[in-house]
């Protein structure tokens, strides 16, 4: 913890000053831990975690989880082409992450305000929703964009036609 102190001498402004229980800098020279031990590996651990609770508690992750299989299916089906799928993996890439960020704004909003009440917790929440509704609405887009042009001749050929 940093402390300020007051030097004695005609008017020298407060310098800080390291307490005791503030720890050293480690010298450059010290050996550093193996990258794999410990924390690294172990942080995997925690994103798995991550990834297993949203999936747990949030409807709208499995919602999306469930039609990103549907398109991913769609898109083996019908062929896409490398680019295609890169637009279509990053789209849904963005739509998990989002969902993901929006759990965290949720979580962390309950913990600060103890689940009372705040126009501005309502903010935080309306607007982390909102973003995964913004990409949900540009993902099915790109999926229209995809798919369209390639079911709309089976579906002209099996419904209107006849």
């Amino acid at each position: 913890m940093r402390t300020l102190s007051s030097s004695s001498s005609s008017g020298d402004q407060t310098q800080p000053s390291r307490s005791q229980s503030e720890p050293a800098v480690p010298a450059p020279n010290s050996p550093a831990k193996p990258v794999w031990r410990g924390g690294f590996i172990r942080g995997f651990g925690y994103a798995f975690e991550g990834i297993f609770y949203t999936l747990r508690t949030q409807r709208n992750m499995l919602v999306h989880l469930a039609i990103g299989l549907v398109a991913v299916g769609l898109g083996l089906w019908l062929g896409l082409t490398t680019p295609e799928w890169v637009a279509l993996l990053a789209t849904m890439a963005l739509v998990y992450c989002l969902e993901m960020v929006n759990t965290v704004v949720e979580a962390l909003v309950d913990l600060v305000t103890d689940r009372q009440y705040h126009p501005l917790a309502k903010v935080a929440k309306d607007v982390g929703a909102g973003a995964v509704l913004v990409a949900a609405i540009f993902a099915l887009a790109v999926g229209l964009v995809l798919f369209l042009p390639r079911l709309w001749p089976l579906v002209w050929h099996l419904f209107i036609r006849g």
